[in-house]
């Protein structure tokens, strides 16, 4: 029996979604668990925070920009075999990290480590928007929440290992470990055999009828709009993730306790326990209320939500409580960048190239992470508080741009590239019913 034949389970697009899941939780290492090895790599090696840092910046940049790359793989030979070869590069940057005696050897750990962290996320994100056409901001969303979840569950035991057998032993075995969960997982990952039917209660949400090649996708104005608007918002939050430290201190809130409904702690300590827990949940959340209200009123309620908060750091920055809990907010409704601009995408330009496309939009995170190092150049020479002005007018001016031009444009995209399929279908675009995912 041809494969196309069987008929879809109900169960499978959620086994997809969840090993989706799994594989992003073992790549979240890569780059939330970095910190803890810093320190110990500086104190054997000498080698200064600064140099070693660099490696992050490699690891980062390989990760985003070369994800549009993987992805195309993953539409032309499908998710499995882009996840093995994943599987494989997370695991050797690991053990090439456990042995590394120099820095470019460092360096070459953190180039395979990107690698393969992009291959992971670009083929979870894509598959996820595969098989669920109607909730694409949900699947994606959970996706990229999986991305914080493994650092979550496993800092705790990589800091225990760190301590008592050191970083080497660290990098080595989890690295591995980590590896062998996403090999194993990859196996059971694969692209719908079939057009998926929309649920009984399917939700209205405006779709294309039209699969966009990459080649084709870039050369719409639409995805280029989506494109600067990722950049914005995308800079303000990455430059709130690292600097968050110098920027508690500079504000004078760092050592500062702080008592927040039974949980005490200094305002650093707790800030970034709650953003992290934040930012988890915010990814699922606003994808899910995105696949009910639609994407561009969900921008403009984050993006607003986020220009509010920076507003109030602007402020009242300076009071340990506003600070631990504009923070929290703030990045509670930037994750959902990760849930609602792939979905976004999804819907614009359909799902045959899904990931190409969503992997080409992702490498606008790569960007904003090259801005990130103007924050401390205007932090010196104005303060913090011109750095969240900035990102208040970026956040504002993004979700303004969602509402009052994202939304018509996308709109008339998509109902000009109805013509062309009925056309070649020989039917009036009148007569055409429901929407491909």
């Amino acid at each position: 029996m041809n494969r196309q034949d069987v008929a879809m389970r109900p169960w499978e697009p959620w086994v997809q979604l969840g090993c989706g899941i799994l594989c992003m939780a073992m790549i979240a290492n890569l780059q939330y668990g970095w910190t803890l090895f810093v320190d110990p790599i500086d104190a054997k090696h000498q080698w200064g925070r600064a140099a070693i840092q660099t490696a992050f910046t490699i690891f980062v940049l390989t990760e985003t920009w070369l994800v549009p790359v993987e992805a195309w793989f993953v539409d032309r030979y499908g998710p499995r075999i882009v996840l093995t070869f994943g599987a494989v590069m997370i695991a050797v940057s690991w053990v090439v990290n456990s042995y590394a005696g120099s820095l470019p050897m460092l360096y070459l750990g953190a180039v395979l480590g990107g690698i393969g962290a992009g291959s992971v996320y670009g083929t979870c994100v894509g598959n996820a928007l595969k098989w669920f056409p109607y909730r694409r901001g949900l699947a994606a969303g959970a996706t990229a929440a999986g991305f914080g979840a493994g650092a979550a569950l496993t800092v705790v035991p990589i800091a225990n290992v760190i301590a008592s057998s050191g970083y080497e032993t660290a990098f080595f075995w989890f690295g591995i470990g980590q590896g062998i969960v996403v090999l194993i997982a990859a196996q059971f990952l694969y692209p719908p055999r079939q057009k998926i039917a929309p649920p009984k209660k399917a939700l209205s949400l405006p779709q294309t009828k039209v699969d966009y090649p990459p080649s084709k996708t870039l050369s719409k104005p639409v995805f280029w709009l989506l494109y600067l608007m990722f950049v914005m918002v995308a800079s303000g939050g990455l430059m709130a993730a690292a600097q968050i430290g110098p920027i508690a201190h500079d504000l004078g809130v760092a050592d500062v306790p702080v008592n927040l409904l039974g949980l005490q702690a200094v305002a650093l300590t707790l800030a970034i326990s709650l953003d992290r827990i934040f930012d988890g949940f915010g990814r699922p959340i606003f994808g899910y209320v995105s696949d009910r209200i639609g994407r561009e009123n969900t921008m403009f309620i984050a993006f607003g939500t986020a220009a509010v908060m920076l507003l109030l750091l602007v402020y009242h920055g300076s009071n340990p409580l506003v600070f631990v809990l504009a923070t929290a907010c703030f990045f509670g409704v930037f994750g959902e960048i990760y849930s609602l601009f792939p979905a976004t995408c999804g819907d614009t330009f359909g799902s045959k190239f899904a990931a190409t496309n969503a992997g080409m939009l992702y490498t606008a995170k790569g960007t904003a992470a090259l801005l990130v190092p103007l924050a401390s150049v205007v932090a010196a020479a104005y303060g913090w508080y011109a750095v969240f002005a900035i990102a208040v007018g970026l956040n504002a001016t993004a979700a303004l741009l969602a509402m009052f031009v994202l939304k018509p444009v996308r709109s008339a995209f998509m109902a000009r590239g109805e013509e062309p399929v009925a056309k070649s279908a020989g039917i009036s675009p009148q007569s055409q019913g429901g929407a491909v995912g």
